[in-house]
């Protein structure tokens, strides 16, 4: 005779054997309903991209030891219909503007990010944005990435309610080469142009 100890042991393996079977099933059957929507071949038209280059010096902007800081933002235009990532065991996508481009050393690549943002709903998963500004500026490991190009793309992950999370890109990408930033007396005849017109 078992005691009921050891039938309830006996019930609680079967039913977390069951529950680890299922939950492997919704995550596979997931993946392949995005596989078969052409989750992981998602266009997108990026456009209009125009970096900016500033010198900053706060610890904020990547400046150490009151030292000067190249940092960078974009101005994009986006278009893409990210629907297909959701399906029935979607709960959010993190989608995110980022840009690749050659490190220091031969054959290493840095990469940064832009713009994100979180999408909770198929009905806002249809994104057209014009004339965006980066969320983020941000600022190379080196001390500098003028002149050097980047691509620039739009990745996604989808964090799903069960199973682990799935990472893809769209297919549109495009190239562009960071400025050379203004100089100290640029920097402050521009800040002084933009303070007569908002006098004005």
């Amino acid at each position: 005779m078992f005691s009921i100890v050891q039938r309830g042991q006996h019930v609680l393996n079967h039913a977390v054997t069951l529950i680890g079977i299922l939950s492997v099933f919704i995550a596979l059957s997931s993946y392949a309903l995005l596989q078969q929507g052409g989750a992981f071949n998602l266009p997108s038209t990026i456009s209009g991209v125009s970096p900016q280059a500033t010198v900053r010096m706060s610890r904020r902007f990547g400046s150490v030891g009151s030292k000067e800081k190249e940092n960078n933002k974009l101005t994009f235009d986006l278009q893409a219909d990210l629907t297909p990532l959701f399906n029935w065991n979607t709960k959010q996508i993190f989608v995110y503007l980022t840009a690749e481009y050659p490190g220091k050393s031969e054959g290493s690549s840095n990469k940064v990010t832009y713009w994100d943002k979180i999408i909770t709903s198929k009905d806002n998963a249809n994104l057209t944005l014009q004339n965006e500004k980066s969320k983020y500026s941000v600022w190379d490991v080196e001390d500098t990435f003028r002149n050097r190009e980047a691509t620039v793309k739009l990745e996604w992950d989808i964090q799903p309610y069960v199973g682990i999370l799935i990472s893809g890109e769209t297919t549109g990408e495009v190239d562009v080469v960071f400025p050379t930033p203004p100089t100290g007396e640029e920097a402050r005849a521009e800040k002084m142009k933009k303070r007569q017109q908002k006098q004005h």
